[in-house]
């Protein structure tokens, strides 16, 4: 998938989440729109470096917020752990962490997994015959204690075992992440915002 189509596909994760906050009385500055033009994700520049920054900036009853929104289909299944995981690129990772430090800001990171039956390949291995699904997360810095694994980049010159990502994975479990909503509360909303 090109950088331009994986950007469409979040695009649609990032409008239901944005969508989701609204219908809580937030209000939302979507981050990622300023950057769609160019095929390349939000960023966050300073005199000393710049960082990918998450989608949204969220304005709640609490306070401003950083929201970054994921996309799922599927939570990928742990077979060592026997545990339902999902996570992000380790160098955004990094990068979030550094808006967060710089921006004085809560980062949050907010997963919509929008089906229920699991990958092929995760059949084989003998994973439950449903995966959870709705929208599931947490605040970075309480995430970055509750870090299930993390994996290597892609490499096709290893043997066996390729990587996951341009710069490797971190995971979570799903029972380390806070359901937000279930997958028909997160539609509800949608609709509930077009019908206005």
């Amino acid at each position: 998938m090109s950088f331009a189509e994986k950007l469409e596909y979040g695009k649609v994760a990032e409008g239901l989440i944005a969508q989701w906050l609204m219908a809580r009385g937030n209000s939302i500055l979507p981050v990622y729109e300023i950057e769609k033009s160019v095929n390349k994700g939000p960023q966050l520049f300073s005199t000393s470096a710049n960082h990918v920054a998450p989608d949204m900036v969220a304005f709640t009853l609490n306070g401003v917020i950083w929201v970054e929104a994921k996309h799922k289909t599927v939570f990928t299944w742990h077979r060592n752990t026997q545990h339902w995981t999902t996570g992000i690129d380790l160098r955004h990772y990094g990068d979030y962490i550094h808006v967060a430090k710089q921006t004085k800001l809560p980062v949050w990171l907010m997963f919509f997994h929008r089906n229920e039956i699991p990958s092929d390949s995760d059949k084989q291995y003998g994973c439950p015959s449903e995966c959870p699904t709705g929208l599931f997360g947490g605040d970075l810095f309480n995430l970055i204690l509750k870090e299930h694994h993390r994996t290597l980049p892609i490499d096709y010159r290893r043997n066996g075992y390729l990587g996951h990502g341009k710069s490797g994975m971190v995971y979570w479990a799903h029972n380390d992440l806070k359901q937000l909503a279930t997958k028909q509360e997160v539609f509800n909303s949608a609709r509930t915002r077009a019908i206005k």
